[in-house]
């Protein structure tokens, strides 16, 4: 057991490996995986989860921001980084310094690039029906016209599956018409005789999901961290995912709450009867939502313990009336496994009414990152 942390992130290095390798037996093997290592690796550290993805052979991956692939490069990672949003023309000289692949929004900031007047590596995003970045499907001249600009190289030609997650026939519908479009602008252009450029259009769920899809490029992000955005996610493809990551917490103090007496904030819990209750060194600081103020149970010594009144900052406080032993500095588990119990991401995540991406995302810079 981890000694030193306050309140801290563990990695299972060997989970993330496993994962990896059911990615690529989903995958077809001429699929290259380009993990998102987006909004710290979604919570897990990117840094970390880059280099043991490096080891395992990975080399290329895609992050939403300048500063988050810098901070892949001068940690010595490799290999392609594409920067999946906006970059401000003000720090173009930055995507030809750190070697970085920028992401063309549209035609118009295709010829803001162009105008910086240094060969800058671009992947160009297609709007197939998110209509969040990318030039419009159905607008091939103007990503035709994005070949004219002599300073871009073009390496690469992706779109974005908006409900790739869901499996009813209207979903399905929309998914395999984005598809479709995308496709369909890859014909025109080969038509036209631009090619060699490498194609992607699939996230986590787009993978698992749509199996039998053939591109060139897989983004997987939260999958691939062994966690799924809601406890109800329904999945086409048979997959073993194992969570990369863990969550837990110390208990600072215990002590006795008496009948009728509140405790934390606002006094939002009032005790109906003698309880035994500990606070634990953790808050929405770290990334715990307020919104599980008197909601959701961790885990203690194998046992369940429910959460009760306002998250604080820097600590919270739970109910251990019915958990037997608990001293200052045991272990508390928020994600992960204690006894024969687990709590997942997804479930951590729904009772604060949002999804494990938000959630693992949050969490914040001053847990440690442990490697396991």
């Amino acid at each position: 057991m981890y000694q030193k942390g306050r309140a801290w992130v563990e990695l299972n290095r060997h989970h993330l490996a496993h994962n990896l390798e059911q990615f690529k037996k989903i995958l077809s093997i001429e699929c290259e995986i380009m993990p998102a290592i987006k909004a710290n690796a979604y919570g897990h550290g990117a840094v970390l989860v880059a280099k043991m993805l490096q080891d395992l052979g990975i080399e290329s991956f895609c992050v939403a921001s300048v500063d988050e692939a810098i901070e892949l490069r001068e940690a010595g990672i490799l290999g392609q980084i594409l920067i999946l949003s906006y970059t401000s023309p003000y720090r173009f000289s930055e995507l030809r310094r750190y070697s970085l692949t920028q992401t063309v929004v549209d035609c118009s900031y295709a010829e803001e690039l162009n105008d910086y007047g240094e060969n800058v590596e671009v992947h160009i995003g297609v709007d197939t029906g998110m209509h969040r970045l990318g030039e419009r499907s159905d607008n091939i001249e103007n990503i035709c016209k994005i070949w004219e600009c002599d300073h871009l190289n073009i390496t690469g030609v992706f779109s974005h599956l908006c409900v790739s997650d869901g499996n009813s026939e209207t979903e399905r519908e929309f998914t395999l018409k984005q598809i479709s479009e995308f496709n369909s602008v890859v014909t025109a252009l080969h038509k036209r005789g631009i090619c060699g450029f490498k194609t992607h259009i699939q996230g986590s769920y787009g993978i698992l999901n749509y199996p039998f899809l053939r591109f060139d490029y897989a983004r997987p992000g939260i999958a691939l961290y062994g966690a799924f955005s809601t406890p109800h996610d329904r999945l086409l493809c048979e997959v073993e995912l194992k969570p990369v990551l863990s969550l837990k917490a110390r208990v600072e103090c215990v002590k006795r709450l008496y009948a009728g007496e509140a405790a934390g904030y606002g006094l939002t819990y009032t005790a109906k009867r003698e309880m035994k209750i500990a606070a634990v060194s953790i808050g929405y600081a770290d990334g715990i939502p307020r919104e599980l103020s008197n909601k959701g149970f961790v885990l203690v010594n194998g046992q369940k313990a429910a959460m009760i009144g306002r998250i604080c900052m820097d600590q919270l406080l739970i109910d251990v009336s019915e958990v037997s032993g608990v001293s200052p500095g045991d272990e508390v588990v928020f994600i992960g496994k204690s006894g024969g119990h687990e709590i997942l991401a997804s479930d951590f995540a729904y009772h604060a009414n949002t999804i494990s991406n938000e959630i693992l995302s949050r969490l914040g810079n001053r847990l440690e990152r442990v490697l396991i």
